[in-house]
């Protein structure tokens, strides 16, 4: 197979992947770390524009930071917490926001009196398929503007790296099962 020359467009495309390793400030902004949180905001910020289209002005970020760790069965509070890497008190929080919003109802947990369970409302459980929508949107979105390969690439890449960081898979269950 033969490889094609590099053109104006690919040697400066491909520059800008190499890491600059200058001795001044310039690597903290010229990090992977920065990069990511760049591309995580931008991400976001589509997400939060197509929730106000779909008719969820409301959305925040910091919704988003429950919703997506919330499980549809419910989850305890300090779980939420957990998985968001928040205390639980600034979870305890956002449980109340979201409830006034009627995303969520929190109530006693059971099995163990002193925690709280946090599940879906119906208005919530709308409202998460506006974020999965949402989110698919954003993707197909990013997809186009960087291209399949590129994004088939990065997926799996990242997906390498953040190996046994999902906070969603770390085997501790959200709710405790109820013996009937």
């Amino acid at each position: 197979m033969m490889r094609r020359p590099p053109t104006a467009k690919t040697r400066s495309a491909a520059a800008a992947l190499v890491p600059r390793r200058d001795l001044g400030d310039g690597w903290r902004h010229d990090n992977i770390g920065r990069l990511l949180n760049n591309a995580v905001s931008r991400f976001e910020s589509r997400v939060l524009e197509f929730m106000s289209q779909s008719g969820h002005p409301e959305a925040r970020i910091s919704h988003i930071s429950l919703t997506r760790n919330l499980d549809r069965e419910g989850t305890r509070v300090s779980e939420l917490a957990r998985r968001a890497g928040m205390t639980k008190q600034a979870m305890g929080e956002l449980v109340s926001q979201c409830g006034a919003l009627n995303l969520v109802v929190a109530s006693v947990d059971p099995v163990d009196r002193r925690a709280r369970v946090v599940r879906f409302t119906p208005r919530g459980l709308r409202w998460l398929e506006a974020f999965r929508q949402a989110v698919d949107r954003a993707e197909r979105e990013m997809r186009d503007e960087v291209g399949a390969m590129s994004m088939d690439v990065l997926r799996g890449a990242l997906t390498l790296y953040g190996v046994g960081f999902d906070t969603l898979s770390s085997g501790n269950a959200g709710l405790t099962k109820i013996d009937s």
